[in-house]
């Protein structure tokens, strides 16, 4: 009797607590309650970016047989490429948000932005000299600096209190201000070259923070790129490679 007493006294309480519970989240006071509202508002974006890129190799990659010509920062009589792999380093990116409001739940922005990123290329190379074969790495660094202008459609959740989930969606083109793709030939070392212009398909998932002053959001958005990138002239670490498209991740905080 006692065990069935207690029994109901602990479901009580919980009851009781999950209804107070709910009684304090519908009576939590809303942050900027009309923000949404505005045809327009601005921001910025702060953002740390991964670049990549996404390669398919040349057919019957690891048949062709390279000379030293193709190869001048390698001292070998001939060659042979077995792989090509890509590495990104952790950058940045700043820009600044326009916001235009389309419907209830559904956003247009623009959201001009600088970046500054790198790409590693790595080439496993078979090489023979005077008869004797070793197997080498040789990595080729592509520095950055883009000038972004992304479009894209926000649809935004039903605000729960002080905070909305979203997705985006969108294209972004990109203007490589790093790019040496009209620098002149080093023998020396040889610079894989790429174009300065590209076009990507962008996604993401957000979440959006009423404060008393302002709306901060984190998003999480990946994006693939539309164009061969590569620059091809006559050396086995251009020749090597048939498509260079770009590939980056992107995690953002803005403040609007």
């Amino acid at each position: 009797m006692k065990r069935l007493t207690i029994y109901k006294i602990a479901i009580l309480s919980l009851t009781m607590l999950l209804a107070a519970n709910s009684y304090s989240q519908q009576q939590k006071v809303l942050n900027l309650p009309n923000y949404d509202q505005d045809p327009y508002h601005f921001g910025f974006i702060l953002a740390a970016n991964n670049m990549l890129f996404n390669i398919k190799p040349v057919d019957n990659l690891s048949f062709i047989k390279w000379n030293g010509d193709q190869s001048p920062d390698i001292f070998a009589d001939s060659l042979y490429v077995y792989n090509v792999t890509s590495q990104g380093t952790p950058g940045f990116s700043i820009g600044i948000l326009g916001n235009l409001r389309l419907a209830r739940h559904f956003d247009l922005r623009f959201v001009p932005t600088l970046s500054f990123g790198e790409r590693i290329l790595y080439y496993g190379i078979l090489s023979y000299k005077d008869g004797e074969s070793s197997y080498i790495e040789v990595q080729k660094s592509i520095t950055s600096t883009l000038v972004e202008f992304p479009l894209f459609v926000k649809y935004r959740s039903k605000r729960l209190n002080n905070m909305a989930a979203y997705v985006t969606g969108g294209l972004k083109y990109t203007l490589d201000l790093a790019s040496q793709k009209k620098a002149e030939k080093n023998l020396n070392d040889v610079t894989v070259k790429i174009n300065k212009h590209d076009l990507l398909a962008e996604v993401g998932v957000g979440f959006d923070f009423y404060t008393n002053y302002f709306k901060f959001g984190t998003e999480l958005r990946m994006g693939y790129g539309f164009f061969n990138l590569i620059k091809k002239e006559g050396n086995l670490y251009t020749d090597s490679i048939d498509r260079l498209k770009s590939k980056v991740f992107l995690l953002s905080f803005t403040f609007e």
